[in-house]
């Protein structure tokens, strides 16, 4: 079977209003990506202008601003302005006076109305430049060559609410950042500071031509994307964790790199909110059989992945259902320890049982790791993933201080080998990096509000990890997890598919 990624059109990212009740000026520009196909070469992604999102052309790929300063003009200049949130770009100033010190700061002003930022100091060359991607910073939120640390060391405005998370609510929109550059090697109150020159950057979960579907057929509450392009596309099913909701982004960023994503809230979704009961394992089948069904999707080839509490469904589903034959799945600091016979309510009920094995810290922030510790040897308290027969990738942070995951990988890499299975499972451990492994340049929460699907109280949730080996893991990890699903959802060479 031949599959289609689309033919190749000049990409054109939208025009938007990144703050509606802000400014209307048009924001063009210009981008494009490739992804790997099975047969070892690079194959272009159809971004074609897509009717439901209203995409135009745009040109400008870098933004540059001038300021002049005595003797010339200081340049800075973002490449490109405009991409993919894990696309990484370059931040250059030229034009400064040699041995100048400076500062570059990032502004985020996220979907709740809290405002990030982040800076590091610099000093120019003989040339007068300052290059991110090559010179190294000598002092900030990071410290040394770090192409995207101006993202993934944002942090929280001085005077901000305490132990908010950054996450994006609407993935269709993108994130706008201001990169602006400061005289002087400065620490605080660039609130008050005149900046010497400033550039926007956007960067999108969606690419051109992606479409979003809101799906609610057989009581589902979940969003489908598509990429660009006529397909068909292999399938994902996108599973989060124990806060519920309906979280998009993720989804929308593998649909950008050619999957088609349906992302899935199966602890808040609609029919429970109106009956009180939550859904069973066939909630999951269903969503499963929409996504195989829908006439975009190759539904021979579908993956699920999950993070947190999805990885749980996730396991049990691709062990035990005879609806759902998955070709390979994604596991995100999780765990296998469940009540092997039970649906999402007993899951609960067994968290819930243990919760006096809760830790709460000096600070008020509440562990909750111990709760599947130790890892059981009783059968039916923990999904035989020696019955597994597709591929298993496991995405593990050594500080994980949410979910027991590098012991319950330890305990699955130990069944798999007994079971003559462990050629399929792929483990990806990160030393001192935490729970929230998300999408590269996403900032590290280390400790944040939490509130349980099932409860109407919030807690201190301590997730772990520090911020540069964390920031590395999410990189890497991403990186392995496209590469992981490139591999078993377009690189089969299975005659009968």
């Amino acid at each position: 079977m031949e599959i289609s990624v689309g033919p190749w059109h000049s990409p054109s990212w939208p025009r938007l209003k990144p703050d509606l009740h802000a400014s209307r000026r048009s924001r063009r520009g210009h981008g494009s990506r490739l992804i790997s196909s099975c047969w070892g070469r690079r194959v272009k992604l159809d971004f074609s202008p897509s009717v439901s999102v209203g995409f135009q052309s745009c040109r400008q790929e870098e933004r540059t601003t001038r300021r002049r300063r005595p003797g010339g003009q200081m340049q800075l200049s973002v490449h490109p302005c405009r991409g993919l949130v894990d696309e990484k770009f370059t931040v250059l100033v030229q034009k400064a006076p040699p041995g100048f010190q400076l500062t570059l700061h990032a502004l985020h002003k996220c979907d709740d109305g809290h405002s990030w930022e982040a800076f590091a100091h610099y000093c120019t060359s003989a040339a007068g430049t300052v290059n991110v991607s090559e010179d190294p910073s000598l002092g900030g939120t990071y410290s040394g060559v770090e192409q995207m640390g101006l993202l993934w060391s944002l942090r929280p405005v001085p005077g901000s609410r305490p132990w908010i998370r950054l996450r994006r609510v609407n993935a269709q929109t993108p994130m706008v950042f201001t990169i602006s550059v400061y005289a002087g090697h400065q620490t605080e109150g660039f609130v008050g500071l005149v900046p010497l020159a400033g550039v926007e950057v956007e960067r999108w979960y969606v690419a051109p031509g992606v479409q979003r579907i809101p799906v609610t057929e057989d009581e589902l509450s979940a969003a489908l994307y598509l990429p660009p392009g006529p397909g068909p596309f292999p399938g994902v099913l996108d599973l989060w964790g124990g806060g519920g909701k309906l979280v998009e982004y993720r989804a929308a960023l593998l649909a950008s790199h050619g999957f088609a994503s349906l992302t899935l809230d199966y602890l808040t979704p609609k029919v429970t909110l109106e009956t009180g009961k939550m859904v069973g394992n066939d909630y999951f089948e269903k969503a499963y059989r929409v996504l195989q069904q829908h006439p975009h999707v190759l539904g021979s080839r579908i993956a699920m992945i999950g993070l947190s509490f999805g990885t749980s469904m996730t396991l049990k589903m691709a062990a035990y259902s005879e609806v759902m034959k998955l070709r390979c799945a994604v596991c995100i600091s999780g765990s296998h320890v469940q009540p092997v016979d039970g649906s999402i309510s007993e899951l609960m009920s067994f968290l819930s049982d243990n919760a006096a094995k809760t830790r709460v810290t000096d600070d008020n922030q509440v562990i909750w790791r111990d709760l599947l510790l130790p890892i059981p040897t009783d059968p039916t308290l923990k999904v035989d993933v020696g019955r597994l027969q597709c591929p298993l990738m496991l995405v593990v942070g050594e500080d994980d201080l949410n979910w027991p995951s590098c012991e319950s990988a330890a305990d699955m890499k130990d069944m798999m080998q007994q079971a003559g299975n462990s050629h399929l499972l792929t483990v990806l451990q990160y030393p001192n990096a935490g729970h929230l492994i998300e999408p590269p340049y996403t900032p590290l929460t280390r400790a944040g509000y939490f509130k349980s699907a099932t409860s109407d109280k919030k807690a201190i949730a301590l997730w772990g990890g520090e911020t540069v080996a964390h920031a590395h893991a999410q990189e890497d990890a991403w990186r392995k997890i496209l590469v992981f699903l490139r591999e078993n959802l377009y690189g089969a060479t299975d005659p009968r598919l």
